[in-house]
């Protein structure tokens, strides 16, 4: 019998109407993604080189207020035996530093293999390998979000962060 506490998954929805916001967050670039406000089909936006956490929330807010956003679908890093490791964490603390200074809901997706599609999508439309890196990270940001959007029911079994929920406390981090 497996001894470990099981943590509570919230099933807390996103806005169902209105752009949300698609992120592939990695320590050097950022790839973004919108969907239209009806949210059925997800675009690629940018990829953003990564930098100070509050130029990276600054720019999160403008593209807020750009797209008139009402959410955020963040990848996260999930190991491919389900287990989550040292980049699901660096990915869980910047989704609350965004849902705690945007003051919007931010839910996470299960992104594995979403840079190895998106590089599939890139060979198959034939481009050279050199230009390969730069679309990458929105392309993965497009299919991260992609996929929330096609969730039946839009329920994720990855926990929510909602602004108003959003913990600092680092006691439970299971780290001495």
């Amino acid at each position: 019998m497996d001894d470990t506490p099981s943590l509570p998954v919230p099933l807390v929805r996103l806005p169902s109407h209105g752009a949300l916001l698609g992120l592939d967050f990695g320590t050097k670039r950022m790839g973004v993604a919108v969907s239209n406000s009806d949210q059925t089909v997800a675009v690629p936006v940018e990829t953003w080189i990564v930098r100070e956490p509050a130029q990276n929330v600054k720019h999160l807010r403008e593209l807020v207020e750009d797209y008139r956003a009402v959410g955020f679908v963040l990848g996260l890093p999930i190991r491919t035996n389900g287990e989550e490791g040292t980049a699901a964490a660096v990915v869980r603390e910047f989704g609350t530093l965004v849902a705690s200074k945007t003051g919007l809901p931010l839910v996470y997706v299960d992104e594995r293999y979403s840079s190895a599609e998106a590089e599939l999508l890139i060979w198959r439309r034939g481009e050279s390998p050199s230009n390969r890196k730069q679309p990458l990270d929105s392309l993965a940001a497009q299919i991260i979000l992609q996929s929330y959007l096609d969730f039946p029911d839009r329920i994720v079994p990855i926990p929510v962060v909602k602004p108003d929920v959003v913990s600092t406390d680092k006691s439970d981090s299971g780290n001495p």
